[in-house]
């Protein structure tokens, strides 16, 4: 494991492989967890795919609200590791899972009440209706586990471990090709529960990896310095971890609430336009796998560096990861390109959902790079302690400019479901541009003060 000091003198360029490297491929494997997940849907119908498509804005605002919390609380952590406050950084650690854990019930109850009512805002009626509440029911439950495993991988990365997570998201990998046709079709003693199997199998896992990290954690001696006492919640800890986190989940939110967005626009146009949407951005979360890692290496880069105060570190670590960022992506942007179509077929063999797929899929490779820049530049600036910035920019892209955008191109020019894709072109690159210049002026502010 990287030890603190290394993050404040170590060569830049390494430190972000040492991070990056593990991290993406865990990342790899946890969206081939997806995928694998989409691929058995498939296998039910497209009323079925389409569903799973559906939820998928309410189940990212579960995951909106652990990523969120976890990006928080790997920046509190990083600065104080960095200024040597270890105490404070394991009380930090205690403090968090409290927090995430009231979060999550709040998060079950509220879920459970207002998911069917979002499902039918978004055209679900009927059979499609409940086939969606249904798989929604049940990851709702697993809520607990979603949050907390985020917050043990944040305990982790702050002290340059994204191996741990890395280990548990391939095995999960494995065990959900098992569970998914075991629990959907049945066998061994086990009833067939069709899409409800797909979420069970989701749960179950994510619960083996609660166990799982909270065996590391202790192995490691995370929390060598505190009290169980430190687990009870504490305002000031809570205000700390809410004012660094709860921006970050907003952030988030945001995500969902576009993907709420796109989704309604595309339900427009058929239940074959959700279904290929999401396929389509299964397949553009594999082409950015490789990238992922490079967000918490320079989150983890960011914090470390600035509770060290130095800032040159902070800069030379944003560059590099943008550099990095935008090589690899190369290799993402022309995979898809050349095999959208096959791509596709791999998880239906709807005509029109794969002929919508590829139409998206030619459009978002246009707009790749300018994931990299907003990422990192996010990601640098929540490890610099500015979690704001990412509100905003999350809001400006995920729908208050697509919304005018989808009108505009998908309805009153009349260009359907590309116009759709265009607008997202159009939000994300502005976005983008803006992004950087604004994280190149906050950090050079640092560097001449």
């Amino acid at each position: 494991m990287v030890k603190s000091l290394d993050f404040t003198s170590a060569h830049i360029p390494s430190l972000v492989r040492r991070l990056a490297i593990p991290a993406s491929v865990g990342f790899m494997f946890n969206t081939l967890f997806n995928v694998v997940d989409t691929y058995y849907g498939g296998q039910i119908s497209t009323s079925a795919l389409a569903a799973m498509s559906l939820t998928f804005p309410v189940f990212f605002i579960i995951l909106s609200m652990g990523i969120g919390m976890g990006t928080g609380t790997t920046a509190l952590i990083s600065q104080s590791l960095g200024a040597e406050r270890h105490n404070e950084a394991d009380k930090y650690g205690l403090q968090a899972i409290s927090f995430s854990i009231i979060n999550s019930i709040l998060l079950t109850i509220i879920g459970l009440v207002i998911s069917p009512y979002l499902f039918i805002i978004l055209g679900a009626t009927s059979d499609y209706l409940d086939i969606a509440t249904k798989y929604m029911n049940i990851i709702l439950w697993g809520t607990i586990f979603f949050l907390i495993n985020s917050i043990f991988n944040a305990l982790l990365n702050a002290r340059g471990d994204t191996k741990t997570y890395r280990n548990y998201l391939i095995v999960g990998f494995f065990l959900n090709v098992i569970f998914d046709p075991w629990f959907m079709y049945g066998g061994l003693g086990f009833p067939a529960l069709g899409i409800r199997g797909i979420a069970l199998s989701t749960v179950l896992i994510q619960s083996f990896g609660t166990v799982y990290m909270i065996f590391v954690c202790r192995k490691r001696k995370v929390f060598q310095n505190t009290a169980l006492s430190d687990f009870i919640p504490n305002r000031k800890y809570f205000l700390a971890l809410f004012g660094q986190g709860f921006p970050a989940s907003l952030n988030m939110l945001t995500v969902a609430i576009g993907i709420f967005v796109i989704t309604y626009f595309a339900g427009q146009f058929g239940k074959e336009a959700i279904a290929a949407y999401g396929i389509a951005t299964r397949i553009e979360q594999i082409a950015l796998l490789p990238t992922i890692g490079l967000n918490i290496a320079a989150l983890t880069l960011a914090g470390q560096n600035m509770g060290a105060n130095l800032p040159e570190r902070v800069f030379e670590s944003w560059r590099v990861n943008i550099k990095y960022g935008l090589v690899i992506i190369m290799i993402g942007i022309i995979s898809v390109f050349l095999f959208s179509s096959q791509l596709m077929a791999a998880f239906t063999n709807d005509i029109k959902v794969i002929g919508i797929g590829i139409e998206y899929l030619h459009i978002a490779v246009l707009f790749f790079c300018a994931y990299i820049f907003l990422n990192i530049s996010v990601s640098t600036l929540q490890g610099m302690k500015k979690p704001a910035y990412a509100i905003f920019v999350g809001a400006y892209r995920q729908f208050l400019i697509p919304i005018p955008l989808f009108f505009l191109f998908a309805i009153y020019f009349g260009w359907g479901t590309k116009g759709i894709w265009w607008g997202v072109f159009v939000a994300n690159w502005s976005a983008a541009i803006f992004t950087y210049f604004y994280t190149r002026n906050k950090i050079s502010n640092l560097l001449h003060c």
